[in-house]
């Protein structure tokens, strides 16, 4: 390891170039982690810290950063920021210490900083397949703008995806043939990796119906119907998000139902019965196993119910 003679500061350049190639981020992910990161050279410029090089950071500066995050209080809420917020600004600098220790620069070790611990009680959220019935039928199908919503949801469910994968999708990746009922769809997945989603017989039937019922030749397989003229036609996430939040209204189910809700439920609905956890993260695109054990509560709540069911020591009884 060899000491910097660079401050931290001047290291963000090269920081973004690791992260384009050594780690493969999108542009949208670095515009992110520069977002978080300058927050912490704010810190130190205000605490007249802006010289100081990687090998002279602390335990006791991250310590005093940290104390800084929890103080912060955005103007739109006015409350402080919530741990995982705090946890996104934590996760750069870990990343810009893992920067340095793959350069061969001496610094502190990146286990020196810890996540903060999520807010108690808190869990993802999900659907449960009556919940996710009622969503389903909510559409009006009679209409263009129906079917497209209906074939949305399903897409969501039968495939995992996040929102920036469907809003990508093109028209001419769904191979429309009376002869296949289950298609595997290549697409371009979170930091620009490919990945595989499988669109259901049943996902495949509702995007037919759809690319049927239009009239049109516009590329994005899904489109506004209200857009401007010289505006681009292909639905937004922001316009998906205000769909799946008026379709929850509608069902009756948690309003709080977003698209990564009904990421989380086509999760939850294959580790219920009994798909394994590797298999999910295939399925979810994560590039590590730790993001797809936040689901692991859903496969003990179910070993819990087995245990009482099948192992209650009843058959023990004199």
């Amino acid at each position: 390891m060899k000491k910097s003679p660079k401050p931290i500061i001047q290291h963000l350049s090269d920081f973004l170039d690791w992260l384009d190639i050594e780690k493969g981020l999108s542009s949208k992910s670095q515009e992110n982690y520069t977002r978080f990161i300058e927050r912490f050279f704010y810190w130190l410029k205000i605490n007249k810290l802006e010289n100081i090089k990687p090998h002279n950071l602390t335990s006791d500066h991250i310590w005093k950063y940290r104390v800084f995050l929890s103080r912060q209080y955005p103007s739109k809420t006015k409350k402080p920021l919530k741990k995982s917020t705090q946890n996104y600004y934590l996760i750069a600098l870990r990343a810009l210490l893992s920067y340095f220790s793959a350069r061969e620069i001496l610094s502190l070790p990146v286990d020196k900083i810890k996540l903060s611990k999520g807010e108690k009680g808190k869990s993802i959220k999900f659907l449960n397949i009556e919940q996710l019935k009622k969503l389903f039928v909510a559409p009006n199908i009679s209409t263009i703008h129906g079917l497209r919503d209906r074939a949305i949801l399903e897409t969501f469910f039968s495939t995992g995806m996040r929102i920036a994968e469907l809003v990508s999708l093109n028209c001419e990746q769904i191979k429309i043939n009376p002869d296949i009922k289950e298609l595997e769809l290549g697409i371009i997945g979170k930091g620009g990796r490919p990945r595989t989603v499988y669109l259901s017989e049943r996902a495949m039937d509702w995007l037919t119906k759809y690319l049927e019922a239009r009239d049109d030749k516009e590329k994005p397989l899904f489109i506004n119907y209200r857009s401007r003229k010289d505006a681009s036609r292909r639905l937004t996430p922001r316009a998906i998000e205000k769909l799946i939040k008026k379709y929850s209204v509608m069902a009756g189910i948690p309003t709080t139902t977003t698209p990564h809700v009904l990421r989380h439920s086509f999760a939850t609905d294959l580790l219920t019965q009994g798909v394994d956890l590797r298999v999910i993260q295939e399925f979810l695109g994560h590039k590590n196993i730790t993001a797809t054990q936040i689901y692991t509560h859903i496969t003990d709540k179910r070993l819990r119910d087995i245990h009482k069911r099948f192992h209650s020591g009843k058959n023990l009884e004199e």
